[in-house]
């Protein structure tokens, strides 16, 4: 390759997101293997598999204390830096994770590789939406944002490999060449923006915000992994909804917030990040949570088998990034999430005819048919996040939109598990689960994803342009703009 090719722009952003992808390829896939160590892993440490959840938990609340305070330190030390620092964290902290050997080192290990985690995502992001033309911004979200569909999906069955073939410390150890790679490739082509302008940091907001949210996710967590009494479960969630409500009157009202609720002023920005986008978020969080419990507790099929089917889910989502900025750009973001979206949430509610003697041909097409659908709407609504926030802003807008997407995605499992419990009493049984209970559990999701399709009805004809390259036919509406914090 030429040097000139090297240092070309164009090449130069691709890098940028091939890193940043790596990257975030690395953390989800690190926390999706651990849950099929814990057996292996509580023999190393000589406890309980239940009380291994802690480190899981650790590294949950650690994220969502320190995701919303992630643009204000992108800004203040530089995105370069600050992302340069994260996959050096997270890279050691892994090694200390494989290396542990109580419960007590690796539930610290697993704490200081979620403060890399929370940096890492969305100063990441946000490293790759300052270096992409609006233009190339489909394609770069469509890029960084795969991982996070494919690596729950792998997650499972390479986590029973390493620990059937090997050891549960190579899970960790695994993370090591990638991260020196990302560093390498980090301090090469990276530029390290920084925002001259200096801003307090807003220190009740941390506050509230980082309690409300970890204790609203821990809670939330335990829903789909019960491992204390409901009713302390139920007050968790009490008390993160009740700090939650406090941060957001606090952030309302201050001058400099740590997060800046003013950017849903912007149309397209709001509509991806909460109702719409949210619900989404939920539906890729609840499916993985479901098939394997189906295929297993259901079908009867082994966990390796169970977690293998699951990839031809990840397969679609690889293959259709492919085509999705040509998608966009003959319909728009429009049509595209509204039409896409309706067709992901019939593929999903054709999981509810499912049985123990549907081929496994089938189950897969199916499986892949949802991969490529929701990994067009996620690409698509990721990018319109963005498509019309100013560059001056985006630092506060990935820092917002990576706490509601981590708030989503923790809902997710949570949601699986309550509808999964309540076909089960509308089946007129409190214990144990069975292939009707599935079936209705995949239909309420569903529901879920149309729900959230016809929310993006709401977009205007031309919402997102400059993003899609779609020029709409039909007269256009006002541009929607934006509003700045008076």
């Amino acid at each position: 390759m030429s040097l000139k090719r090297l240092f070309a722009p164009e090449f130069r952003q691709q890098l940028i997101a091939l890193t940043v992808a790596c990257a975030f390829f690395m953390e989800m896939l690190d926390g999706s293997v651990i849950a099929t160590a814990l057996p292996q892993m509580a023999q190393s440490f000589h406890e309980n598999a239940v009380n291994l959840s802690i480190g899981m938990s650790a590294y949950l609340l650690t994220l969502a204390i320190f995701i919303p305070s992630s643009g204000w330190i992108a800004d203040r030390f530089g995105s370069k830096t600050i992302f340069l620092s994260a996959i050096a964290i997270f890279t050691v902290a892994s090694v200390l994770c494989g290396i542990s050997n109580t419960l007590f080192e690796f539930t610290a290990a697993r704490i200081v590789q979620g403060v890399g985690g929370a940096m890492m995502v969305p100063v990441g992001r946000l490293v790759v939406l300052r270096s992409s033309d609006k233009r190339d911004l489909v394609n770069m979200m469509q890029f960084i944002s795969t991982p996070g569909l494919i690596a729950p999906m792998l997650g499972p069955p390479v986590g029973g490999f390493i620990t059937t073939f090997s050891s549960w410390r190579w899970i960790f150890f695994l993370n090591v060449p990638i991260g020196v790679l990302g560093l390498v490739l980090v301090m090469a082509f990276m530029v390290n923006h920084k925002i001259e302008e200096r801003r307090s940091f807003d220190r009740l907001g941390f506050v509230l915000s980082g309690a409300g949210l970890a204790s609203l996710l821990f809670g939330l967590d335990q829903l789909g992994r019960p491992s204390i009494s409901p009713t302390f479960t139920v007050l968790l969630i009490s008390c993160g909804v009740v700090v939650c409500g406090f941060a957001y009157l606090h952030l309302i009202r201050t001058e400099h917030p740590l997060l800046d609720l003013s950017l849903f002023r912007i149309q397209t920005f709001k509509i991806s990040t909460l109702l719409a986008g949210t619900s989404f978020r939920i539906v890729i969080g609840t499916t993985p949570f479901l098939w394997p419990l189906l295929f297993q507790v259901g079908f009867g099929m082994s966990a390796f088998a169970s977690g293998s089917l699951t990839i031809a889910c990840a397969v679609g989502d690889f293959m259709t990034k492919f085509v999705s900025k040509r998608i966009l750009q003959r319909f728009g973001f429009r049509q595209t999430l509204t039409i896409n979206g309706v067709f992901c949430a019939l593929a999903v509610a054709a999981c509810a005819l499912f049985s123990a003697s549907t081929p496994v041909v089938v189950i897969a097409v199916v499986l892949f048919i949802i991969g490529c659908s929701r990994s067009v709407q996620f690409g698509s609504f990721n990018a319109l996040t963005y498509g019309d926030v100013p560059q001056t802003r985006m630092s506060a807008a990935s820092s917002l939109a990576s706490t509601l997407q981590q708030l989503a995605f923790g809902v997710g499992v949570a949601y699986g598990a309550l509808v999964l419990h309540l076909a089960a009493l509308w089946n007129g049984r409190s214990g144990g689960f069975t292939v009707a209970d599935f079936h209705l559990a995949f239909l309420a999701t569903a529901a879920l994803a149309l729900f959230s399709a016809f929310s993006f009805t709401r977009l205007a004809p031309n919402a997102g342009a400059e993003a899609s390259g779609h020029q709409p036919q039909e007269p256009s509406a006002p541009a929607v703009g934006y509003a700045t914090r008076s």
